[in-house]
């Protein structure tokens, strides 16, 4: 009994998070540390611990890949924007970075790509629709996510 109310629980904190993450970044363009942070914790524990599709193994491994190819991307935009000769900060932040290494915990190497997938296509789709140059990444990967994760359940 008391294992249920603990995963429930973990769930909803890790639920919060996510909304605040996307609130945050939506409005103020900046995903904040205290809400990734207990987002990694809460995935280790609910796959190492809890029944979950996704084991410990390969969500670190997925983490790791995430990190490593988005720092990669990152560090080459990055490069690109800074040769140009306006001032205008790097379109994938840190905090995207981190992001996408936490979505490896909870979604595994499969779920991750398919997340990114989705998010760069609806992000896309936005940013053309609201005709802007920039757009919040963590709302349409966090849906990306949402989406990815009911594809393992129930597809995959």
């Amino acid at each position: 009994m008391f294992y249920h109310i603990f995963f429930i629980l973990l769930l909803l904190i890790a639920l919060f998070c996510t909304y605040a993450i996307a609130r945050n970044d939506f409005h103020r363009q900046i995903i904040p540390d205290i809400y990734l942070f207990p987002l990694l914790i809460i995935g280790l524990l609910i796959t190492n611990f809890f029944p979950w599709p996704i084991s410990a193994q390969e969500g670190v491994i997925a983490a790791a890949f995430g990190y490593t190819i988005s720092a990669i991307i990152g560090a080459t935009f990055n490069k690109i924007f800074k040769n140009k000769k306006e001032k205008i900060d790097s379109p994938i932040g840190m905090g995207d970075i981190k992001l996408i290494s936490v979505g490896g915990i909870w979604l595994g190497a499969t779920g991750l790509s398919i997340a990114l997938i989705i998010a760069c296509v609806s992000g896309f789709m936005w940013g053309k629709l609201k005709k802007i140059r920039f757009i919040p990444f963590a709302p349409f990967f966090i849906f990306g996510s949402f989406l990815s994760f009911i594809a393992i359940m129930f597809l995959i």
